[in-house]
């Protein structure tokens, strides 16, 4: 069994939803990036996406696009990469994502990226440019490494398409929030909660469903939660606080808000 569904079996017994908290790897450098590591477990983050910079990030706004691009200027890695989830591995067993796309695999094989990543102590892959058509090779190579594959889903995926991506998803279900790419939003669209009854109508306690993309506030936490969500996944906002806080200081209130987010889920 992956940390990943104990991790979501946990939660279950405990009638909690999960807290996936996102962060960019490099940014604003690699010890920023393990204080915030840090800080995020300490708040009661559940999982953690951990990006990997991308030169064309398509579906990332510019907040998380900014975050890359910085990473990239840095020269991070996929070496260095995996050596940031080591150094957190030494120090927690709390399930890590890994989000990026498709190239950065493809390049190296599917077979041979994902061995490395297992390795290192990912436990989960997001790619948003992975198409289901295009996923057997990758599907059957994440299987393989007993790695979890968490495809996305849109407000506006067909039925038939849907069920088809269930199939092929473990981990969880990454319903996005909204159309467009990451973000801060400023509202619930009333599509979004039509959405996520459809998608947790498909999935049918199958997989959990997991709602991202503009999520950035206690509120956003509690009504998603509120309406049948497993797990919120906060992205922009993390890199918006590392952005605008002081590198001695990333710990701290990256802790604080990560705490004030999980309070909603329980």
């Amino acid at each position: 069994m992956s940390r990943i569904r104990d991790k979501f079996n946990q939660l279950r017994s405990n009638n909690e939803a999960a807290l996936i908290s996102y962060i960019m790897a490099g940014y604003p450098s690699e010890k920023a990036t393990l204080s915030a590591v840090r800080g995020l477990i300490r708040g009661g983050a559940d999982i953690i996406e951990l990006g990997f910079p991308f030169s064309d990030p398509i579906a990332d706004g510019p907040t998380i696009q900014m975050a890359s691009t910085e990473s990239l200027n840095n020269g991070t890695k996929i070496d260095d990469f995996f050596a940031i989830v080591k150094k957190i591995r030494k120090e927690s067993e709390i399930p890590l994502v890994l989000m990026t796309y498709t190239n950065i695999l493809y390049n190296q094989t599917y077979q041979k990226f994902i061995s490395r990543a297992k390795e290192a102590g990912i436990d989960g892959l997001i790619l948003p440019d992975m198409a289901i058509e295009e996923s057997y090779e990758y599907v059957k190579a994440a299987k393989k490494n007993h790695m979890d594959t968490i495809f996305l889903v849109s407000p506006n995926t067909e039925n038939n398409r849907l069920k088809k991506i269930i199939k092929s998803t473990s981990g969880f279900l990454y319903m996005v929030a909204v159309f467009g790419t990451t973000g801060v939003q400023t509202k619930i669209h009333k599509y979004t909660i039509d959405a996520l009854k459809n998608t947790k109508r498909a999935a049918n306690g199958k997989i959990p469903v997991g709602v991202g993309f503009g999520v950035s506030t206690e509120k956003d936490v509690q009504k998603y939660v509120s309406y049948g969500a497993n797990a919120v996944i906060v992205g922009s906002a993390n890199i918006k606080i590392m952005e605008n806080t002081p590198a001695n200081k990333i710990h701290s209130r990256i802790e604080v808000f990560t705490k004030r987010l999980k309070k909603e889920t329980r």
